[in-house]
């Protein structure tokens, strides 16, 4: 059971890990970026549930099941602060939980005894080939989000703004939000 447990979080968090950066450095905000943020989302909630039950299976508390542990609390902020429109602490929040994730995998394949170096010394082309394969399917999915998913938020059919939903104030000369 363990097994699948670690092989649900690697996937996981590669998928965290190259989905990262196309949401910190795409310069619009806009209906693709949170599409790609919500499967981020619950890809890090993946990896922080999957991490605590490896570590409660080896019996030890670490680092890394602290680290899950605030990661999702940090996610959890994040989603919260954008959904009441606070962008800065939102961005704050996603971005130190990317890094964190980043750092955390970056521990976790040097530090040896854990299992992607024991598996890189074990049977490098299983390793490989499982990097291979969440590298294209994460590309896959992000080409299609930013390739299919329409980027505008919700639209005027009059002038084409993008038209508030939060009870703001439109845009001047801009048709009421829809309604949903």
């Amino acid at each position: 059971m363990s097994t699948l447990f670690v092989v649900i979080h690697a996937i996981a968090a590669s998928g965290v890990v190259l989905l990262g950066p196309i949401q910190i450095l795409r310069r619009t905000k806009d209906r693709k970026h949170r599409f790609i943020g919500r499967s981020w989302v619950i890809l890090m909630y993946f990896v922080c549930v999957s991490g605590m039950l490896i570590y409660s299976l080896t019996g030890s508390f670490t680092a890394f099941h602290a680290l899950a542990i605030w990661t999702f609390i940090s996610t959890t902020l994040g989603v919260i602060a954008i959904r009441r429109g606070k962008v800065r602490r939102h961005i704050f929040m996603m971005v130190g939980s990317y890094l964190g994730a980043l750092t955390a995998g970056i521990f976790a394949a040097i530090i040896p005894g854990r299992d992607i170096p024991r598996l890189a010394v074990s049977d490098p082309g299983l390793l490989w080939s499982l990097v291979a394969l969440v590298i294209v399917l994460v590309t896959a999915w992000a080409v299609y989000v930013l390739r299919f998913v329409s980027g505008q938020d919700r639209v005027s059919a009059v002038i084409g703004d993008a038209v508030p939903t939060d009870g703001t104030p439109a845009p001047s000369g801009a048709a009421a939000a829809p309604a949903v």
